[in-house]
């Protein structure tokens, strides 16, 4: 009877938390002062994705278990980054599902499911919500962003980010909330589309402002595609950025151009694909641009995270954008500029010689594909992905997961055809060469290694920094493992039983902290063992 009483009193709690839930943006600005929330995509604005929770440590991670589980009941990869909410958790999953569950147990809330127009069906991953004030916010496979309400699911506006046209607009990134608005990135370059990012109004779904990542000719980068190449140029905007309320500039990662694999149709440097773009949030004006891989030909996009971090720099204070890129270089820029400081190689790579004083890659005689095939490195999948990275302001170390592969590159002129994918070229695996991955823990003001960790295969999985001197991660045969933070040693691994692609969180309800892990199309949540268990 008395357990009876206890779980109708926390359901009571918890109906009265969901009806009172409001996260403003002075919340999500000060969102690494809730450690027992996960606000954002990254947690924060600034995607350091640490927490100082303790309750799990390297003394007795290996007590860690199962909690709850949570089945979608979906097929397909799993890729959302859960938002905790004050003891409520929000998730998407494949296809425009979404859910909301009791984070203490998995207990389903509501569920959404987006409603396709007749005729039209895409299927796609989602990597997650945004929320602001008393709504949720998510992109769906065929291009529309949606507001939900917080406490019911309820579909409150429905607004078109582009034409699905056969396929080649979509969207599956976690939107991000700025003060008022909520700005979104797009998917497609595979199928000639041509990038943007977007803004729109948090309260009626109008479009703010649109950031076009391929300029038009005459507008500035426009002159870097020859011809009209640009009309077709990618530059998907597919990973959601980052954001410094102090500078009021928003940091976004642009994706590869098109056609992939082949740049003879597109000569010059192709701005801004592979590029890190700053802009102003409330307008959408470029501020300053950072171009990775010019004239990029290896699909090496540049939408992996851009991690904000304010160290010392040289002796002095200084505001910093660092990035573990697609072509295995490390990249330290100062935010508030765009100026190239550091950029040093963290895996093989033959494509440069090395980075000029400006950062431009300088190439070696072996660096393009070619029609009958060149073993480059790194492969296509990059060094870097789009895999979150951590950092732990107490060891000052930058965790990431990496692939170490070479490819046989192969580059051949494509035609282009509206919804039919756009590729000049392929990569095979390079003969007897089997790629592997690492979890890697680099020191940001050097670029210099401290440990790495192997994995048999590539790793898909982000990783996840605590106070707890753990770092977790994953690898590619299902496992979620938890490794000592200064020195990488393997100090607890749980097979989940079905493939991860996506990154850990952790927070605390009722004064128990979790770590919460998409797996296959399920959710799992581990934590120690209850006292009275």
């Amino acid at each position: 009877m008395r357990r009876r009483a206890r779980i109708a009193i926390a359901g009571l709690a918890l109906a009265a938390t969901m009806c009172g839930q409001q996260v403003s943006y002075e919340r999500l600005v000060n969102a690494l002062k809730e450690q027992q929330n996960w606000l954002t995509y990254w947690g924060d604005y600034s995607a350091v994705r640490h927490r100082g929770l303790n309750q799990i440590n390297t003394g007795n991670v290996k007590d860690l278990r199962v909690d709850w589980i949570f089945q979608t009941g979906q097929t397909g990869a799993f890729e959302t980054t859960p938002l905790v909410v004050d003891g409520i958790m929000y998730i998407t999953g494949t296809d425009g599902y979404a859910y909301a569950l009791d984070a203490r147990n998995g207990r389903k809330l509501w569920m959404y499911k987006h409603t396709f127009p007749q005729g039209r069906k895409a299927t796609a991953v989602n990597r997650g919500f945004a929320i602001l004030g008393d709504r949720l916010f998510m992109v769906t496979p065929d291009a529309n962003v949606v507001a939900l309400e917080a406490k019911t699911g309820k579909l409150i506006w429905q607004t078109e980010m582009a034409a699905y046209n056969r396929g080649q607009y979509t969207a599956t990134l976690a939107p991000l909330a700025i003060k008022n608005k909520i700005v979104v990135g797009i998917s497609g370059a595979e199928y000639g589309i041509r990038g943007f990012i977007d803004a729109y109004d948090a309260e009626t779904g109008k479009r703010a402002w649109r950031f076009w990542s391929i300029p038009a000719k005459g507008e500035p980068g426009g002159d870097s595609w020859a011809a009209d190449s640009w009309e077709r140029g990618g530059g998907s905007t597919w990973l959601t950025g980052t954001f410094d309320p102090v500078l009021n500039t928003l940091y976004w990662g642009v994706g590869n151009p098109g056609p992939d694999l082949y740049g003879e149709s597109r000569l010059g440097d192709n701005l801004y694909s592979c590029s890190l773009v700053a802009l102003d949030p409330d307008t959408g004006t470029l501020k300053w641009h950072f171009q990775f891989t010019p004239h990029d030909i290896h699909d090496w996009d540049a939408a992996e995270t851009p991690m904000l971090l304010d160290l010392n720099w040289r002796g002095k204070p200084r505001k910093l954008v660092v990035q573990a890129n697609r072509n295995a270089f490390f990249y330290v820029l100062d935010r508030e500029t765009g100026e190239f400081l550091m950029g040093k190689p963290f895996e093989r790579q033959t494509w440069a010689s090395g980075l000029d004083d400006k950062g431009r890659p300088i190439l070696t005689k072996d660096a393009l594909p070619t029609e009958d095939g060149l073993r480059i490195c790194p492969g296509l999948g990059g060094g870097g992905n789009w895999m979150a990275p951590s950092y732990n302001p107490e060891t000052n170390l930058f965790y990431f997961a990496l692939f170490e592969q070479c490819e046989i590159y192969y580059s051949n002129p494509p035609l282009y055809i509206q919804g039919r994918p756009y590729w000049g070229g392929v990569s095979r695996s390079a003969p007897g060469e089997e790629g592997w991955g690492l979890l890697k823990a680099l020191d940001p003001l050097t670029g210099e290694t401290k440990w790495d960790f192997r994995f048999f295969r590539p790793s898909w999985v982000g990783t996840l920094s605590t106070s707890g001197g753990l770092i977790f991660g994953g690898d590619e045969d299902g496992s979620l493992i938890a490794l000592d933070a200064r020195t990488g040693k393997n100090l607890w691994h749980f097979n989940t039983g079905a493939r991860l692609v996506a990154a850990p969180i952790t927070y605390l309800v009722n004064g128990r902290q979790y770590v919460a892990m998409p797996s296959g199309a399920a959710l799992l949540a581990f934590a120690l063992p209850e006292p009275d268990r």
